[in-house]
């Protein structure tokens, strides 16, 4: 069955504005903003966890010199205590309580150490999971790319397409139709004309009355409709 000139140019009008609405939001590149948007998170977060990681390794490093230090500290200290060359009972206390307290002072710092490799452990393995998220939003980031500038190509081929379909069309329908229908094209957010179907106008889905179905019958003119005034092809 043949479409309608009226009906087929109303098609290929809606294509033209769907294909330069396309158009337009892939030149803007938008899709691939919001792709790049995606992937600077996972960057800036994969950045958050290695400055912490950098952190948390100065201070193990500052962990393990000091506790590096106080064990040769005591160990300088007991061999004092043993080798004979203190005979002062209260000098001989003071430093078995110098020892006490350096064991004492490493073995706080030995659990802090242990809690500070218990939090870079975990940190690691969330920043590894960053790195492989980071580089695979990356990867996603440039084929969003290519993607869209494929179909950028398609959409100009399809626009230019049906332009001509157009071009083809618009002369086949009288000239004050179709002002009437480029009127209300703009009018009506695109659409200027629609079928009636079982006495529902196809654009604005409403039921014509009896009285008006009838008139539209025993009209020789341009049929619109009573709802929202859009042509009619019956």
């Amino acid at each position: 069955m043949t479409t309608p000139p009226l009906l087929a140019l109303q098609e290929a009008d809606t294509a033209i504005d769907r294909l330069r609405g396309r158009r337009s939001a892939l030149e803007q590149g938008s899709e691939v903003l919001a792709a790049r948007a995606e992937a600077d998170v996972a960057e800036s977060r994969l950045g958050e966890l290695r400055l912490r990681l950098d952190e948390l390794g100065r201070d193990q490093r500052r962990f393990e010199h000091e506790i590096e230090s106080m064990t040769e500290k005591e160990t300088a200290e007991q061999a004092r205590m043993y080798d004979g060359s203190i005979v002062n009972a209260k000098e001989l206390e003071a430093l078995q309580h110098e020892i006490a307290s350096v064991r004492s002072r490493r073995s706080d710092r030995e659990d802090e150490l242990l809690a500070l490799l218990e939090i870079r452990e975990r940190l690691e393995a969330e920043a590894s999971e960053a790195e492989r998220a980071s580089s695979s939003v990356r990867a996603a980031v440039e084929e969003v790319a290519e993607a869209a500038r494929e179909e950028l190509s398609r959409v100009e081929v399809e626009l230019a397409d049906r332009i001509r379909e157009r071009e083809a069309i618009a002369p086949t329908i009288e000239p004050d139709v179709l002002e009437l229908y480029d009127d209300l094209r703009r009018q009506k957010k695109g659409v200027g004309a629609a079928a009636l179907v079982d006495g529902v106008c196809q654009a604005c889905h409403e039921q014509l009355s009896a009285v008006q179905l009838d008139k539209l019958k025993r009209s020789d003119g341009v049929r619109r409709c009573e709802h929202c005034r859009r042509i009619l092809v019956v």
